[in-house]
């Protein structure tokens, strides 16, 4: 079995969070409140973690934070540690040729860091090329060469930096023999979520939903395993959808998806860069993050009645759980 079959049967069917970083209130990434983080997102019945993902502002990230990042997590759980390669932001409007060489050796750090796989960011500027498919297929191709890890596709909507990948680069993503699945995340596009789906169909690929507010129908269009942002707070709601499909509880899976839905409602919402900013709230509640670490630089701002609105939610769930107990 190849590294990347032996990977595919780890995560089929499992929840891996795209996981935080907690910043202080100048933007300095707070270490201690990380491996706290970490420690406690351990203890959660999860099948992974996304680290330098979009929740994790990871192509923001100082390389010297991304390695102190990646290090944290890969020495506090014992699951797959999945990392985000990509174009950083200070490179956003160099060379294509010079952004891919970064984004290329974003992904042999990682695996130098000990990663156990590579999620490929979208190069937006591929998206008005002619040659944009073919760029974008060898990226993923070079990325496989020099990390030597299984490679996750990642199809992105363009408010977080990516573009749709029609249903034909889907498939030939698929096809490439270190390609353990594809993340797909449209926000709201449940068009391109089922047609990407349906290009996947019979690869024997992952099919990760990245579907934060459409994720019980993700699972319903085939979608077989979550990397969601969601998830990087209160992980359990998110599990509970995801195994209550797996188990075919259909009662289950309604009310658990509906608990999910109420907490997406609250998080991802205009203007969805504040959905990062939200989440931190939610670990703040939850008392996995603490307050003087609970800052995003990278977000617009938002009014104070957004963090009420995001605790009001999880008090709600939360005095549903009890009543059921």
């Amino acid at each position: 079995m190849s590294a990347t079959e032996e990977l595919a049967g780890r995560l089929r069917g499992t929840v891996l969070p795209a996981v935080l970083t907690p910043m202080d209130a100048s933007g300095a990434v707070d270490f201690t409140a990380l491996r706290r983080y970490a420690e406690r997102m351990a203890a959660e019945r999860i099948g992974g973690v996304a680290v330098w993902a979009h929740t994790g502002r990871g192509l923001h990230l100082a390389e010297a934070d991304r390695r102190r990042v990646l290090e944290v997590w890969r020495d506090a759980v014992d699951v797959p540690v999945v990392a985000g390669a990509g174009v950083p932001r200070a490179l956003r409007g160099a060379p294509l040729d010079e952004a891919e060489d970064a984004a290329v050796a974003m992904a042999a750090r990682a695996a130098e860091l000990g990663a156990d796989a590579v999620m490929v960011y979208p190069v937006a500027r591929h998206h008005a090329l002619p040659d944009g498919e073919e760029r974008a297929a060898r990226l993923h191709e070079r990325v496989a060469e020099a990390s030597g890890l299984p490679v996750l596709g990642f199809l992105l909507h363009g408010e977080a930096g990516g573009y749709p990948y029609a249903p034909g680069l889907v498939r030939r993503l698929l096809e490439q023999p270190a390609t353990v699945g594809i993340k797909i995340a449209t926000l709201d596009r449940a068009v391109d979520c089922q047609d990407a789906l349906r290009a996947a169909e019979g690869t024997g690929a992952l099919l990760v939903t990245g579907e934060d507010r459409m994720f019980g129908p993700s699972l319903m269009w085939g979608a077989d395993t979550a990397l969601v942002g969601i998830a990087a707070a209160r992980a359990g709601l998110t599990g509970a959808v995801l195994d209550a499909w797996t188990a075919g509880d259909a009662a289950g899976f309604l009310r658990a998806s509906g608990r999910l839905d109420r907490f997406a409602e609250a998080t991802f919402l205009a203007p969805i860069e504040g959905y990062v900013q939200r989440m931190l709230w939610a670990a703040v509640w939850e008392g996995a993050i603490p307050e003087e670490a609970a800052f995003d630089p990278y977000g617009p701002p938002l009014p104070d009645a957004e963090r009420r609105a995001v605790v009001a939610c999880l008090e709600r769930l939360a005095k549903e759980d009890g009543a059921a107990a």
